[in-house]
């Protein structure tokens, strides 16, 4: 079975990484339910397609990460990157943001 791709955008700022990651299919996706919208947008995640392997390894480094879909946040708890009740499901998608603090 071949690796599902990702779409993945790092931001540096003032010694903080933010990395955001989504899985392919849910790029340019608008999900709604009661309150929450969550949009998932081209600018904010999507610069680069990379297998979900090499996601992972940035997303190890991150000090913040957002992450939407079912293959980028399963694969971020298996790595104990995400606790699984830190998971906001949104139209049945997955959707988890994390804070590593550094002191």
């Amino acid at each position: 079975m071949q690796e599902p791709l990702v779409y993945m955008k790092v931001f540096e700022v003032n010694g903080e990484k933010l990395v955001a990651i989504c899985d392919e299919e849910v790029l340019g996706a608008r999900l709604k339910e009661d309150k929450i919208t969550l949009y998932v947008d081209p600018n904010f995640y999507g610069e680069r397609l990379v297998p979900l392997s090499v996601a992972l390894e940035e997303a190890k480094t991150a000090t913040l990460l957002n992450l939407v879909g079912e293959n980028i946040v399963n694969a971020a708890v298996r790595e104990g990157l995400v606790h699984p009740q830190a998971i906001l499901r949104v139209q049945g998608v997955p959707h988890a943001q994390v804070i590593r603090m550094t002191w």
